[in-house]
């Protein structure tokens, strides 16, 4: 192998040094440790207040008069489908206590259910509210609001075959209804009615609101994956992060006293929200319908929020009018969001999932792992399944590289006796090689196109296997029962025959007892590196001979699923290499090589 082939090499597996070294100095940081839940804390003042924009003014936000107060004693109606269970408080009309009965906290069996909404007194409390801005002749008291004690009509649960009809009537001839319904998976339909029995012409806005109190707890602030808000502004998406949140620097950004906030006028089929790694909540009004969305954080209280407020409404004497909102609360599943996308009309639903900027790779990428994983059953032998069929695709290019490999091969002895001629004039040794490349119709880069390839790749794939909910507590087999986690084996645990766990994956101790799988990776690089022999450069020899356990350790905290692919990759490229320079007349000789890199050296001396 010539030196700038050598160099290129080098420079390719620098690149990758680089890239894994990014994620290891950079990975996902350990969850803080939320405070007691049982320690009561002290409503701020002023938290939890409804936030909706002025109904006369589509420019500015308001805040609503009324506070969001704890109210225990508030009576609630239960909520229990397949999918979902948890409670709306008539106080306000919340929704804002909901569990997701398909998703476990971990893979222990003890393991509680996830909980994704929680009433405000909790840690973290998370909810959805609705209500109405006041307009033309009408006070915040007039219309219901945070703390607006609501009646409910019929039944007391919520279930997929019987909706939820809240009433209140404000005693000055106007009555509020407000029908709740949900359907098989997280998607809930509210419906806000009005009607005017007064003498006089009012006007109000309809809004659904989302508030979080604070940040998650479980936030993973890791830069390839976004949390915070998400919304869809006609053809346009946004993503705030919440520490852009807190410092609004946009020309549509508004501020008033504590809060900040971005408004953003929608004409039609948009939809607002918060997105976590793997739950999401998002409010979309019907498709046809313009209204604000707006984006607001309260640095007093300590709230941010997600608030869609339609469009203001006129109402004469006798006259009803009614809107629609639908609200997403539950875990984003792929198949699921693109049901709601495609057959129900939520525009770019899926982009909700953050594919990212390789989205072209990560989106195919993810629908053949998906539908291989629907296939076979089991999400680690789909990522082999996925392993081939990308090699099957990218083969015809590997096929030439191996190829030019090998003619590189037969062409070493004339490129030795080319340096021998060419001495020290290192123009005249490169212009001849050139001159024998082109003779020979050979392209000394072309053994770095497989290896060049694999970059877009394995980031395509680190992104899925780390955003997707798919992957979250997905087994292959034995030990590996979560794709999405590092090996849970070591040497500690006897490589998983002991019944225990290894060290964790954020101690010291999981780097140096590294588990199965990357112990795997590294022997299956570096017998893919003893198809060539070793460079004669020394520098070059020590950096290819340390690189395959360089990696070992590096990825041995990455997700299991990860390692998994690698490992198959590098076990499929050895095969095809080798039998493709075979097929060129050239045997690999591994044994060989693997002998001469142990091979001790000659002692110097007297």
């Amino acid at each position: 192998m010539d030196d700038q082939n050598k160099n290129l090499l080098l420079a390719t597996g620098l690149s990758f040094l680089v890239i894994l070294g990014w994620y290891t100095m950079f990975p996902p940081p350990e969850p803080e440790v939320t405070a007691d839940p049982t320690v009561a804390e002290a409503p701020a003042e002023g938290a939890g207040s409804v936030p909706a924009v002025s109904a006369g003014n589509t420019g500015a936000a308001s805040t609503a008069a009324s506070e969001e107060a704890e109210a225990p004693q508030a009576p609630r109606l239960e909520i229990d489908t397949p999918r979902l269970s948890g409670s709306i408080s008539l106080q306000g009309g919340r929704i804002d206590d909901l569990s997701l009965k398909d998703y476990r906290t971990s893979i222990d069996e003890e393991a509680g259910i996830v909980k994704m909404l929680k009433p405000v007194g909790e840690v973290g409390a998370y909810y959805a509210l609705y209500g109405w801005a006041p307009g033309t002749g009408l006070t915040h008291e007039q219309v219901p609001g945070a703390n607006t004690v609501w009646n409910v009509e019929d039944g007391a649960t919520l279930t997929l075959d019987t909706p939820l009809t809240l009433t209140w009537d404000n005693g000055s001839g106007l009555s509020f209804s407000r029908e709740i319904s949900v359907d098989e998976n997280y998607m809930f339909s509210v419906t806000q009615s009005v009607e005017n029995t007064s003498g006089s012409a009012v006007s109000l806005a309809p809004y659904g609101a989302l508030s979080r109190h604070g940040e998650p707890d479980d936030l993973k602030n890791f830069f390839i994956l976004h949390e915070g808000t998400i919304r869809q502004k006609d053809e346009e998406r946004d993503y705030l992060k919440y520490k852009h949140i807190r410092d609004f620097e946009d020309d549509n950004a508004w501020s008033g006293g504590s809060t900040v906030a971005d408004v953003e006028k929608v004409t039609a089929g948009g939809w607002i929200g918060f997105t976590d790694h793997y739950w999401m909540t998002t409010l979309i009004p019907e498709n046809d319908q313009s209204f604000e969305s707006v984006i607001q954080y309260n640095s007093k209280t300590d709230i941010y929020r997600s608030i869609a407020r339609l469009d203001t409404m006129e109402l004469q004497p006798g006259e009803s009018k009614s809107a629609t909102t639908r609200l997403f609360a539950g875990a984003k599943e792929w198949q699921t969001i693109r049901t709601y996308q495609n057959e129900e009309g939520v525009r770019n639903f899926l982009d909700s999932i953050d594919w990212g900027i390789f989205s072209f790779l990560t989106k195919p990428m993810f629908w053949l792992l998906h539908n291989i994983n629907v296939l076979i059953g089991n999400m680690g032998w789909a990522i082999i399944g996925l392993t081939i069929v990308i090699k099957i695709i990218v083969f015809p290019l590997a096929y030439k590289s191996y190829a030019s490999m090998a003619k590189m091969k037969e062409l070493q002895p004339e490129m030795e006796k080319l340096k021998e001629r060419a001495g020290d004039d290192r123009q005249k040794m490169q212009k001849e090689m050139m001159e024998l490349y082109k003779k020979e119709k050979v392209n000394p880069a072309a053994g770095c196109l497989p290896i060049l390839i694999q970059i877009p790749i394995f980031f395509s794939l680190y992104k899925v296997i780390f955003v997707t909910l798919e992957l979250r507590h997905a087994p292959f087999f034995g030990p590996f029962q979560d794709l999405s986690a590092p090996d849970p084996t070591s040497i500690m645990n006897l490589f998983g025959l002991l019944p225990f766990q290894g060290p964790a994956p954020e101690s010291i101790m999981a780097l140096v007892f590294i588990g199965i799988l990357p112990l795997l990776l590294g022997i299956s690089m570096w017998l893919q590196q003893k198809l060539n022999p070793a460079p004669s450069d020394p520098t070059q020899q020590m950096i290819f001979a340390w690189m395959p356990w360089v990696f070992m350790f590096m990825l041995g905290g990455f997700a299991s699923g990860l390692v998994v692919y690698w490992i198959a990759n590098n076990t499929i490229t050895f095969t095809q290499q080798y039998l493709i320079m075979r097929s060129h007349g050239y045997k690999p000789d591994v044994f060989g090589n693997i002998k001469s890199s142990v091979k001790r050296k000659p002692k110097t001396g007297a």
